[in-house]
């Protein structure tokens, strides 16, 4: 990596050689503390002018060694060898958002090129600061490799089409990169849930017998990123809930026990605010009186639901990079205004909703209409047609596919997809030639 003259700014510190590595962990921690991130340069000159420096894989790992070791809370700084007008010097990358820092046992704050002790009302403004952490900045395990290159293509034409994002894909780095899920090669936490399939989200989704979690009828768990956990959870929550047909001058019409635009922003939003810091899944549950959606986190302090479904009310967002990130691909509208919507689309069907802020989590309770309700489980034509169209199309396109890969992918127990296969079968849609295994489904219409 070949670098231009550089020159001392708040955040990039120039030093002569390594005999300087205490002011040089003073200047990283003054840095830190103002900025978060910074570069600091072994064999520069403060006027810019490279000297060079002698770097041998040795020097790197004491360099590296003496910031771990001299900085609190610990930095692990990349330490390479660069080339600047000819001269080897030395490149420390480093980055840290747990301010404040010391070197030494001192704290430091940057002041344009200068590095100066912080003033007590400084510390107890970074100490308030601390407290705003967030865990999708910091950086993920995972590698450019790990990213869903698939999803996130087809992310970036979602975006597009929304009229939110206005460049084409090119390749996963580049696209990262310009969303800001990508620091120094490195992805963060958030990109790590946003396009990687494997992290550590979860959602468990359960249907049960009564208003309690006695008896399950149903129970599921769904991993992957976030935007597939939205796909998985929106459907399993659809299929699940009860439809009523309505004819109209058009046809045959069918109508959702809740609204299916409240049910998707209340899943939105529970991915999108949960606190990712917390190893508790998220929770899809339908009881026999209603349909609760529960995430870990908290409402922000000082808020209640009323306040925003009653007036415009400015966004707290816990996970500002994950929430742009949905907005630029409008899974999200416009931060702050999901409560409002999903009570306006439940007062405009008669549903009613409630909105329970805990210690422990926020939960969406949608209460099930009287006529549903009272829907025994069992009944074939409460199966919503949306369903036995996926069934058929898998037929189409597959006829050797098994009940589990059509329960797999349609996010529904065995049990539920040959009722559904009894009831294609009694209409003549379908039908099944050869023996039980072996053979394949025919789709008649």
């Amino acid at each position: 990596m070949i670098f231009e003259k550089l020159s001392e700014s708040e955040t990039v510190e120039l030093k002569r050689s390594t005999s300087e590595l205490d002011e040089a962990m003073i200047s990283i921690v003054a840095i830190l503390n103002k900025h978060g991130r910074g570069e600091l340069f072994f064999g520069v000159r403060d006027d810019g002018t490279p000297v060079g420096q002698d770097v041998t894989s040795n020097t790197l790992r004491e360099v590296s060694k003496a910031i771990a070791d001299n900085i609190e809370p610990r930095v692990f700084p990349r330490v390479s060898k660069v080339k600047l007008l000819d001269k080897d010097c030395m490149m420390v990358e480093f980055e840290g958002h747990d301010a404040p820092y010391f070197a030494r046992g001192r704290a430091y704050v940057r002041v344009g090129d200068e590095d100066r002790k912080i003033t007590a009302a400084e510390l107890r403004r970074l100490l308030l600061k601390s407290n705003e952490h967030s865990w999708e900045k910091e950086y993920s395990d995972k590698t450019l490799k790990d990213v869903k290159t698939g999803l996130l293509r087809d992310y970036i034409s979602k975006g597009k089409d929304a009229g939110r994002i206005g460049f084409r894909f090119k390749d996963a780095e580049t696209t990262l990169l310009k969303l800001g899920l990508l620091n120094y090669g490195r992805l963060l936490r958030a990109a790590e849930v946003l396009f990687c399939e494997r992290n550590s989200l979860e959602v468990q989704a359960a249907v049960f017998a009564g208003r309690d979690k006695l008896t399950f009828l149903d129970i599921n768990q769904f991993r992957g990123s976030i935007f597939q956990l939205i796909e998985k959870s929106n459907t399993y929550i659809k299929e699940h809930m009860n439809w009523r047909a309505e004819l109209t001058g058009d046809g045959r019409i069918e109508i959702p026990e809740v609204p299916v635009r409240a049910i998707e922003e209340a899943v939105v939003n529970s991915l999108c605010h949960r606190d990712f810091s917390s190893p508790t899944p998220n929770y899809v549950a339908v009881y026999k009186d209603r349909i609760e959606i529960s995430n870990p986190g908290t409402f922000p302090e000082g808020r209640t639901p009323e306040e925003y479904i009653e007036k415009e009310c400015g966004s707290v967002l816990r996970n500002p990079l994950i929430a742009n990130t949905l907005f630029l691909s409008k899974d999200i509208e416009k931060w702050g205004s999901g409560i409002r919507r999903i009570y306006s689309a439940c007062t405009k069907a008669k549903v009613k909703v409630e909105f329970r802020s805990r210690e422990t989590g926020f939960s969406v309770v949608f209460y099930r209409p009287e006529w549903a309700a009272n829907v025994p489980e069992n009944v074939p034509e409460n199966v919503p047609e949306k369903r036995l169209e996926k069934i058929v199309e898998n037929m189409r396109n597959d006829g050797k596919v098994t009940i589990p890969a059509l329960a797999r992918r349609l996010c529904v127990n065995e049990k539920t997809i040959k009722r559904d296969i009894g009831r294609l079968k009694a209409e003549g849609r379908i039908q099944r030639t050869g023996p039980d295994k072996g053979g394949r489904w025919e789709v008649i219409r």
